[in-house]
């Protein structure tokens, strides 16, 4: 994956992505298009280590290294990566670019994200994961717009003893809020931020059977939506919404030759409405 100008994912980190655009299993749900599945990887488990990087719009830097190294080869422990990236264009474009103004490009941002991994002899591990992405454009005779994502939680894989069963569980919380500022004189409305955030916590079970595996488990999602802003007349103009979704999921992987069978079920609750709405789901690949 390429790494965009302004891109929110830091490929330092990333272990895999997965995109659905289409056709994707009975474990995503309540989506109306595609679905990005990023995992990030494990710090280094052997030795501190780390990366700087700049560029004439910003820099970065990467550190990672053990906490607790294991004693033998495929022991337990537990290890630590924190990325950071901040732009200076807003700075540097004024030496960059003699067509600008005095006040030179008005874009600017900062990424962190920090990962602990606790792992276990048997190949059982927990991730304790936080972020914090905030992006700012600010033009002086106009508005300040801003963004603000905040986030954290931890993810689980328990691998029982003697037993052909996974068992993956998650916890998280995340907040995006955006505002605008106008200035009185650009004649706008002031104050005006909306925000969404939520919590999703899950338990997932994959069994193998041969070279067919079965997938289950349910998740519960939380939503709350906060819009407000002050109109012409100084009134200001507030709306809350709060949301529960539960959902439950089963999927059978079937392996024939070059043929993979996929049916799956999906029930998906929405508390708010007192709906249930039923999701069949088969997937073919050959």
């Amino acid at each position: 994956m390429e790494e965009r100008l302004f891109s929110v994912f830091d490929t330092d980190i990333m272990r895999n992505a997965d995109v659905y655009t289409g056709g994707y299993g009975a474990e995503y749900g309540g989506r109306i298009s595609s679905i990005m599945d990023i995992t990030t990887r494990d710090g280094n488990q052997k030795r501190l280590a780390g990366k700087i990087s700049a560029t004439t719009f910003g820099a970065k830097a990467l550190i990672e290294g053990p906490i607790k190294k294991a004693k033998e080869t495929g022991g337990g422990s537990s290890t630590f990566i924190l990325s950071a990236k901040s732009s200076y264009i807003d700075r540097s474009s004024e030496a960059l670019y003699n067509n600008l103004d005095e006040d030179g490009l008005p874009y600017n941002f900062t990424d962190l994200y920090g990962k602990i991994s606790l792992n276990g002899d048997n190949g059982s591990k927990i991730n304790f994961f936080g972020f914090n992405f905030k992006d700012e454009v600010d033009y002086p005779s106009l508005a300040k717009i801003d963004w603000n994502s905040v986030g954290f939680g931890s993810n689980f894989v328990l691998i029982p003893a003697r037993s052909q069963v996974l068992m993956e569980g998650i916890f998280a919380y995340s907040k995006y809020e955006t505002g605008i500022d106008e200035n009185d004189f650009a004649g706008g409305l002031t104050d005006r931020n909306s925000a969404i955030s939520g919590f999703n916590m899950g338990l997932n079970f994959t069994s193998f059977k041969g070279a067919n595996e079965a997938k289950y488990g349910f998740e519960i999602n939380g939503f709350n939506t906060d819009f407000s802003f002050i109109n012409q007349q100084s009134i200001e103009i507030k709306q809350e919404e709060n949301t529960t979704e539960i959902a439950g999921y089963f999927t059978y992987t079937i392996n024939k030759g070059k043929f993979v069978i996929e049916p799956g079920l999906r029930l998906h609750y929405f508390a708010s409405l007192s709906e249930m709405s039923p999701e069949p789901r088969l997937g073919l690949k050959y």
